[in-house]
């Protein structure tokens, strides 16, 4: 199996910062695209960013030049670093990878269990 652990959320002001990271553990080949998405309850699961295995980026168009995503792949883990957070950016941040297993030798989509990001205005 895969297990991908979230870390970092927690309350923060406007104009603040944070920096959540995750990592991937179990019997990985490889890991591939890496990314966040956000939830707010009562809306879906939305994108914020993604990198792949070779360093190439993409964003939302609401966290663009606040937001910057970057990976460490002898570490399987992925990082958010969040800075000039707005009240908007309140959610519960989900880590994503797309992990071929010594399992499967397949690819498959992993999920971490959310970590909830607050920031008061």
């Amino acid at each position: 199996q895969v297990q991908l652990v979230e870390s970092g959320g927690g309350l923060a002001q406007a104009g603040g910062s944070l920096r959540l990271s995750c990592s991937a553990s179990g019997r990985i080949v490889s890991v591939n695209g890496m990314g966040w998405y956000r939830q707010v309850p009562g809306k879906e699961r939305e994108f914020v960013a993604t990198v792949s295995s070779e360093g190439h980026t993409n964003y939302a168009d609401a966290v663009k030049g606040r937001f910057t995503i970057s990976r460490d792949n002898a570490k399987n883990t992925v990082y958010l670093q969040m800075n000039s957070l707005k009240p908007v950016d309140t959610a519960v941040y989900y880590c994503n990878a797309e992990v071929v297993t010594a399992m499967t030798f397949t690819m498959s989509d992993y999920w971490g269990q959310g970590t909830q990001v607050t920031v008061s205005s």
